[in-house]
């Protein structure tokens, strides 16, 4: 029988709730309990209130009482709904000649770029991969990040894409936060594939794609629609075939030219991520769609190019979410508060539209409807932040961490 717990009392809990899944979001709008408590049942939340009305009904249950002694805001995990935490080696050189002038083409030629992660990946076996993803997600994890997408995409061969997933699977197994799944085995054209991009999508559909349904690895498949990876037209096919065979869909789009996002909004994907390089066509045909832009600002300050336009995207009516993109190559900083407080302030975001982009509406963008809230009968996934309001943790810009991180109703993390 699942056991109950009581925690509180605290001093502000955002539920996250009663709030809009596209548009913007003023922050009077965001609904602040006073003086709190987390009634928890098993893995899940049972109820939420005051903490003076719940000692009454915990006492009935003989739930545990954790009882808070200091002032603590509580928000629903935070979901990274956009990660490349699966991958070996570094690309520091990268870094250091990007900085220096040279361009993606002058990098590739020097050995860098997407295809040196890859080389490096291919030469780690699956135990070092999965090592690798955990350590990743306990760093995440610390700074209040429960449930993290985690895609393939530096194999490009049928091995060894499905290397990537087990590894991912395994490493599931072995940490407190929800991994979720992507196949990103159209990331590129492998520099050592004996075709063309047509021949490489061909295989991966008549091969990769039965795989990942028979060993029920992944139902999230992704593809890079770009001048350097998947035209809109090559690409059509290998999506369409993902979608018959009952994948969700997610794009990298428009992140240096146009495109991608018309795909996404045609094959009714999820989600299309990056968006740098949309205007005002591409946000208005977002806008009108069920798709879930993900914005990924850790791309940006890694590349040193323009943000995504999320204001325009929310004033449009769209749905914004916010993603790290951590990766070895454009985005090496994996740390998600601390990118969404940048975006929100060369964006002027407010604090409710960052906090949905990282909770409720980053889940939207994966699909999933028992998190990114605290609310009865959702995952018991939430954080204690050590102030009295929570202004004070997009104030300081990432470096206000969480003290305690509970996880499907346990506590995995306390500083």
């Amino acid at each position: 029988m699942a056991r109950y717990k009581l925690i509180g009392p605290i001093t502000q809990l955002l539920p996250m709730t009663n709030l809009p899944l596209k548009g913007a979001i003023r922050d009077d709008q965001l609904t602040v309990i006073k003086n709190a408590g987390i009634l928890i049942k098993g893995e899940n939340i049972h109820a939420i209130s005051t903490f003076s009305d719940l000692i009454k009904t915990a006492k009935e249950l003989n739930a545990e009482v954790v009882e808070l002694q200091s002032s603590f805001v509580c928000l629903p995990g935070f979901i990274d709904a956009h990660t490349h935490i699966c991958f070996s080696g570094s690309r520091a050189n990268d870094y250091a000649m990007r900085n220096a002038g040279k361009s993606y083409l002058e990098i590739a030629k020097s050995g860098g770029g997407i295809w040196d992660t890859v080389t490096q990946t291919r030469k780690a076996d699956q135990l070092e991969l999965s090592l690798c993803i955990a350590k990743r997600a306990n760093h995440l994890l610390k700074n209040g990040i429960t449930t993290v997408e985690v895609k393939s995409g530096y194999g490009l061969s049928i091995k060894e894409e499905l290397k990537m997933l087990h590894a991912i699977r395994e490493a599931n197994h072995n940490v407190e936060s929800d991994l979720i799944p992507t196949c990103l085995a159209a990331h590129m054209l492998p520099k050592d594939f004996d075709g063309d991009h047509t021949d490489y999508l061909e295989e991966l559909m008549t091969t990769l794609l039965p795989i990942l349904k028979i060993e029920n690895l992944t139902n999230r498949v992704d593809a890079f629609v770009e001048q350097s990876a998947f035209s809109t037209k090559n690409i059509y096919p290998y999506i369409q075939k993902a979608v018959d065979m009952g994948f969700d869909i997610t794009i990298h789009a428009d992140q240096f030219t146009t495109g991608g996002s018309e795909i996404a909004v045609k094959m009714n994907a999820v989600s299309a991520d990056h968006l740098e390089a949309s205007t005002d066509a591409e946000i208005k045909m977002l806008a009108a769609s069920d798709v879930i832009a993900v914005a990924l600002p850790g791309a940006s300050l890694g590349l040193g190019c323009n943000f995504t336009p999320a204001r325009k995207i929310l004033d449009a009516g769209g749905a914004l979410a916010i993603a790290s993109d951590w990766n070895p190559g454009s985005a090496p900083m994996g740390d998600l508060l601390l990118q969404a407080c940048i975006l929100g302030t060369f964006q002027k975001l407010s604090n409710a539209e960052i906090l949905a982009a990282i909770t409720y509406r980053a889940a939207a963008a994966l699909r999933l409807s028992n998190c990114g809230t605290t609310t009865p009968e959702t995952l018991a996934d939430f954080s204690f932040f050590a102030t009295d309001h929570y202004n004070e943790i997009l104030y300081h810009q990432g470096k206000m961490t969480p003290s305690i991180v509970w996880k499907r109703g346990e506590l995995v993390y306390r500083k």
